[in-house]
């Protein structure tokens, strides 16, 4: 059955997919991809397929925010993906993170409203073991500088409070935060479908958020790159998977 808001059914016949934000991020991903074919494009959810070294891929973009990414998580389930990984934009909290930089997160603050819709706080937002582990493996041949541990995902971009919480999760040791990878972790976990994230840092230490994210829009500096690298982790992360796993698409 056709899905309401993703505008998919289970005749795609994709057990893996990558996740990006921006529904425009998919074009970015086409040139890594071989017999590249649209899917759909309904609401903030575009979607196309295409093979990364014989691996059929499900290319979807989730919009802003953890709601319409867990949206996105629970109608893949049904379709019958069984492992994802989320690239996107993230801002630094630590100053040896530098713009371009790829963080893999390793768990997740749910400092997030969707996360908490679903269960109680004290469960944990951490990604699939299995999916880390691959992640790890891919990150070991990339020409790319990559942090490994703890993000934050919060609920609003242009809130004051952010930037008084900012300060607090750095003495705790947090790398970055997002909007979206507390809700994939927790949705992904409660749905048995397998997660994971890899960020790519737009934003240094106390940069500007809005300036930030324009520039890696425009793709005008090391964003760009980053960008890049992260497409390429998490397409390696799902091809390692699938090796280890041995299950071939069709």
């Amino acid at each position: 059955m056709k899905q309401p808001h993703i505008m998919l059914d289970e005749t795609l016949d994709a057990r893996y997919a990558i996740l990006p934000g921006d529904p425009a991020r998919l074009d970015k991903i086409v040139p890594f991809l071989e017999n590249v074919k649209e899917e759909g494009f309904n609401r903030e959810y575009r979607s196309i397929t295409g093979c990364y070294k014989g691996l059929k891929i499900l290319g979807m973009s989730t919009g802003m925010g953890g709601v319409s990414a867990a949206i996105g998580i629970e109608e893949l389930k049904r379709i019958g993906v069984e492992a994802a990984i989320r690239i996107g934009s993230c801002g630094a909290l630590q100053p040896d993170i530098s713009v371009g930089d790829i963080i893999i997160s390793a768990g997740c603050v749910r400092d997030d409203g969707t996360s908490n819709c679903y269960v109680k706080a004290g469960y944990p937002a951490v990604p699939d073991t299995d999916m880390l582990q691959a992640c790890l493996r891919a990150a070991e041949g990339l020409d790319a500088t990559c942090h490994v541990g703890i993000t934050r995902s919060h609920e609003s971009f242009y809130a004051e409070a952010e930037n008084q919480l900012e300060p607090y999760w750095q003495q705790q040791g947090i790398l970055a935060d997002d909007m979206e990878t507390a809700a994939i972790f927790v949705v992904g976990r409660l749905r048995a479908l397998k997660c994971a994230a890899v960020l790519n840092t737009v934003v240094a230490l106390r940069g500007d958020k809005a300036s930030g994210i324009g520039a890696y829009a425009d793709g005008a500096d090391a964003a760009a790159a980053g960008e890049r690298a992260e497409i390429l982790l998490a397409l390696e992360t799902l091809r390692i998977y699938d090796e280890i796993y041995r299950c071939h698409c069709k």
